[in-house]
């Protein structure tokens, strides 16, 4: 089983950073779809996405997005975070079998509300900018250390 720690706002400094990885599988991709109902033909049809500029096909952008916010969820800041806010600039397309790294960088803190700033930088295997932003939340006040739950398995059917 995982332990998620928490950094709470007083532990957090300017420059702080953190990471969280994952790769698109098939699997991902449509149940994406399925929970968002962006059925988008360029991200789950073959021969669709073959005629798109991309020429295949390719991941929605905010599962890009839904990584930043499970970094911040689980990882830094962590468990209690509440998510306030997202700039997003979507650089390069994900394609199946991709391997994101999300790093988190504390930008900035301001103390009367507890809320925090962090610059977000999604990028591939490769190295390259897939995704760009900043986030705002507000930091736990308090350090939790707790499993992380148990998920159900899901198939598509």
């Amino acid at each position: 089983m995982t332990t998620l720690e928490n950094r709470p706002y007083d532990e957090l400094n300017i420059g702080d950073s953190a990471t969280f990885e994952k790769t698109l599988t098939e699997k991902e991709l449509v149940l994406f779809a399925a929970v968002s109902g962006d059925v988008n033909p360029v991200h789950l049809d073959e021969a669709f996405a073959k005629t798109s500029m991309f020429g295949e096909r390719i991941a929605h952008g905010m599962w890009s997005g839904s990584l930043i916010s499970a970094a911040l969820a689980t990882v830094l800041p962590g468990p209690g975070t509440i998510y306030l806010g997202q700039e997003l600039s979507f650089r390069r397309p994900v394609k199946l079998g991709d391997t994101l790294t999300v790093t988190l960088v504390v930008k900035d803190k301001m103390d009367s509300k507890k809320m925090v700033e962090l610059d977000c930088l999604v990028t591939n295997q490769n190295g390259e900018k897939v995704v760009l932003g900043v986030a705002k939340v507000i930091a736990p006040t308090e350090k939790v250390s707790i499993e992380a739950p148990q998920l159900p398995n899901i198939s598509i059917g």
